[in-house]
């Protein structure tokens, strides 16, 4: 005779949450080993497109020095590839994770309006260094001075939002795009030269003749004065308490710097030779006796 084996009611259901757990895990076997699969192949197409890439790069600096193109050219459309080219390989790793380009085509216009609302500022930033890569009002390589905050450099690099200049100190400064494309600006480097303009005064006292011919002697034998453009000395302006004296001679770009140091250091010592007074800002106080 067969025994009837009894199964209490906690039994059942614990073989019954087994069954099911079971099912499930059986179940994400196959999606865990599919997402690890994925994500192996999404490690090698990324090792393998960045190299790609850092190659497309190298192909494209060597195209551009072959066509002598501005370095200020170079580096903002670098940055564009650059940009693209990542942009198309996270499509393709996403596309490994099941999704589509039509998903990935909507989310970038959505982050797209996003952040074109949030940065417009870095935005007329991208618009002005467009503009200065195309119109060229300076390259890599010019002193410029920007008349908007008064920072003048030499340009050290054009990027797509900020332009940097390497000041006469060492320091490096960036400046907005927007703000150098939108104000005005002087390029001392688009001639060959830069014109020494400086004002010195004398007290009425001294001999006028006497400083003017020291100041074209001074700058006669300056060693980097450019011969082509005659010198100017002249008396600029009869102020309160000075006679203001002009000097105006070019001086070669690359060495006009030192050159307006050196001249400066040269008229303070020979006038002081010369017995001749360079007027100052002072105050004379006179006591009178009652």
């Amino acid at each position: 005779m067969d025994t009837v084996e009894t199964v209490s009611a906690d039994e059942l259901v614990q073989d019954i949450q087994t069954g099911v757990f079971q099912q499930q895990l059986e179940s994400l076997i196959p999606k865990f080993w599919s997402f690890f699969w994925s994500a192996i192949l999404a490690l090698i197409v990324f090792f393998i497109g960045t190299r790609i890439i850092k190659g497309v790069i190298k192909l494209f600096h060597r195209a551009m020095n072959i066509k002598d193109v501005d370095p200020g050219v170079e580096t903002f459309l670098e940055s564009v590839l650059r940009w693209i080219l990542y942009i198309i390989l996270l499509t393709i790793i996403l596309g490994l994770f099941g999704v589509t380009t039509t998903s990935i085509s909507a989310a970038v216009a959505g982050l797209g309006v996003t952040i074109g609302l949030a940065l417009q500022g870095a935005l007329s930033n991208f618009a002005g260094g467009v503009l200065i890569l195309i119109m060229h009002p300076f390259r890599v390589g010019d002193y410029i001075i920007e008349h908007a905050t008064g920072q003048e450099g030499t340009v050290s690099k054009i990027n797509i939002i900020y332009t940097t200049l390497k000041m006469v100190d060492g320091r490096l400064v960036q400046i907005p795009n927007g703000t150098l494309s939108a104000t005005s600006l002087t390029n001392c480097t688009a001639q060959e030269y830069r014109l020494f303009n400086e004002t010195v005064g004398i007290s009425y006292d001294s001999d006028i003749k006497k400083a003017k011919e020291i100041l074209k002697y001074i700058a006669e034998n300056c060693e980097h004065r450019v011969d082509d453009i005659p010198i100017q000395v002249f008396v600029s302006e009869l102020g309160d308490s000075a006679v203001l004296l002009g000097l105006r001679f070019p001086i070669e770009i690359d060495y006009f710097w030192q050159a307006k140091w050196d001249t400066l250091e040269e008229i303070k010592n020979r006038f002081d030779k010369a017995g001749i007074e360079i007027c100052f800002n002072q105050l004379d106080v006179h006591i009178k006796d009652k």
